[in-house]
């Protein structure tokens, strides 16, 4: 029953998020918040919350390692899986600003969190590594920075393809998706953590493995099928962006806010996690200019899917 709870519970969490983001915009829409509005709020922000309704659950239940598995999970397979597959199927020229900006902001994000896995070491001191609500403030003064940047781009460009997903719905619609997404958040996100941490304890492994390896692939998921759907539509920067986009919000929105309703641990082994999301931002940036000007080909896709394998190996060894 735990390992059928565990895979409703994600099932529970994607249709969720999609069933609330589509009723909230449908509201805000019909209130007369502009559609530029509703898209760089709504819908952009929904795209990280199974990975919040995760973590505040894991949160409250103590579970410090399924919060951490599941936001550095998340952001490794965002990068390495999504933009390996999506790179796959063609090369992935983006815009001057996600090179530019964008991918410098998740890279700022990963260091941040490189930072905390390493403060004890930095500091020189024995101490537990705690993640506590001044750390949380601080990460979401980072969210706020990225918002004001991405309205003040959006205002510039007036480009936002998530302005698509608002539709004219009836009241009735309205509240039905609103109210029943937010009971498959809630359900999603108690049934995946209890689900993981029963898995983890019947076989043995940590709870950290359980959700940084199958939790996190499944809420990487819609990114995973947001990606290629763009690629096939020739929408090639929004397949980047978007994965980029969710391992800033990920980490400033989802960690800032778990941390500060409840501090978190950090255990010192995600400092390898940390560096693994580190290099593969990293290198991101660096492809960017080796095969092309701002492309991501296909062969270093391949490096990405080929470094994704063996992380994967990695965390089932360290167990």
């Amino acid at each position: 029953m735990n390992y059928l709870l565990f895979f409703i519970g994600i099932f529970l969490l994607i249709k969720g998020a999609g069933w609330l983001v589509a009723g909230a915009s449908s509201l805000a829409d019909n209130l007369g918040v502009s559609k530029l509005t509703i898209g760089l709020t709504v819908a952009s922000l929904g795209t990280s919350l199974p990975e919040l309704g995760i973590s505040l659950f894991a949160a409250a239940r103590g579970s410090g390692e399924v919060v951490l598995g599941n936001i550095l999970g998340s952001c490794v397979a965002n990068l390495l899986l999504v933009l390996g597959v999506a790179s796959l199927l063609t090369s992935l020229k983006v815009k001057f600003s996600t090179t530019w900006k964008e991918i410098p902001f998740a890279f700022l994000a990963a260091m941040v969190v490189g930072v905390f896995a390493f403060r004890p070491w930095l500091a020189d001191v024995a101490s537990e590594n705690i993640l506590g609500r001044a750390d949380g403030i601080i990460l979401l003064f980072f969210l706020a920075i990225f918002m004001y940047y991405v309205f003040e781009l959006a205002k510039r460009t007036r480009e936002n393809i998530l302005e698509q997903l608002i539709q004219k719905r009836s009241s009735i619609s309205i509240v039905f998706l609103i109210v029943g997404g937010a009971i498959a958040l809630y359900f999603g996100g108690e049934w995946t953590v209890g689900g993981a941490v029963a898995t983890a304890r019947v076989l043995g492994i940590s709870e950290y493995l359980i959700t940084a390896t199958i939790v996190a692939i499944g809420t990487s998921l819609p990114e995973l099928s947001a990606a290629i759907v763009a690629v096939k539509k020739d929408n090639i920067d929004l397949a980047v962006g978007n994965v980029i986009g969710s391992n800033i919000l990920n980490i400033f929105m989802v960690l800032g806010i778990t941390s500060i309703a409840n501090p978190l641990t950090l255990p010192s082994f995600i400092k390898v996690d940390a560096l693994v999301l580190i290099a593969g931002t990293f290198f991101l940036f660096i492809f960017m200019f080796t095969s092309g000007k701002h492309k991501l080909d296909r062969w270093e896709g391949g490096m990405f899917l080929i470094g994704y394998a063996a992380y994967l190996a990695f965390l089932v060894i360290r167990g």
